[in-house]
């Protein structure tokens, strides 16, 4: 068993695994956006990557989706946990609250969002109705209650370009489609681990209203950093613990 952590935001730090050391990975899709930081945690293998670079360079429709998910495939992932900061749509979901996340709506335009550009082989056509893993979330869920967060037990996120954040038009639109929460990375990340068969799931931190709340001021990337940065000791409890349950 070899778990993968995709994030990287305050969880690049190497003190948190045992036994570390960095791995770089070649793929057929190019370079990952980073080198992998491998080594255990609670005794799984684990390797981490930053999603957007350690120096959080790439853009999110910058970000080589396809050579991360390759390159975690290649490595023998068995398990993929991803990390990320979203912004609220739903009254009930505050700064700093955790969601495990359950479904996903891809408004992205932009992006390489399968391996299966072709059918030579045969056709291909992955099945998406359930994209977050059951046990993976169940386990989160869990581990969630035993620490005592406030979280909730599904939410579906809307996936949008970037690097702009909506309007507020979009927002509210949003809101009607019955998303809960919205960030720039989850599509097609989770859709290609789909692809190519590994369990994903995923660990979002509300950080905002993006700007649909009218007595809230329009989201800025610097308080996403801020309220991410101040609760990132909370996601990195959350991942151990959920991590010596799988």
């Amino acid at each position: 068993m070899k778990i993968g952590i995709i994030g990287g935001s305050g969880l690049d730090k190497p003190n948190i695994l045992e036994d570390f050391h960095e791995i770089e990975v070649n793929t057929p899709y190019g370079q990952p956006s980073s080198k992998f930081q491998a080594g255990r945690i609670a005794g799984k293998e684990v390797i981490i990557l930053s999603r957007h670079g350690r120096a959080h360079n790439l853009t999110p429709t910058g970000v080589n989706y396809k050579a991360n998910i390759s390159a975690m495939k290649q490595l023998e992932v068995s398990h993929i946990i991803a990390t990320t900061a979203v912004g609220s749509l739903k009254e009930e979901i505050g700064r700093g609250d955790i969601v495990i996340l359950d479904q996903f709506i891809d408004f992205t335009k932009h992006r390489a969002v399968t391996f299966f550009d072709n059918f030579d082989d045969g056709a291909r056509h992955t099945q998406m109705s359930e994209p977050f893993d059951n046990y993976m979330r169940e386990h989160l869920i869990e581990s969630a209650k035993n620490l005592d967060m406030k979280f909730h037990s599904d939410g579906t996120v809307i996936t949008i370009e970037g690097p702009r954040f909506s309007t507020k038009a979009e927002s509210k639109m949003f809101r009607m489609w019955g998303a809960d929460v919205i960030n720039m990375s989850i599509a097609p990340e989770c859709i290609l681990a789909n692809e190519l068969g590994i369990p994903y799931a995923a660990i979002a931190m509300s950080t905002d209203y993006d700007c649909w709340k009218e007595d809230e001021q329009p989201v800025t990337f610097e308080e996403i950093l801020k309220v991410f940065e101040s609760n990132v000791e909370k996601v990195t409890k959350l991942l151990v613990d959920v991590i010596a349950k799988i």
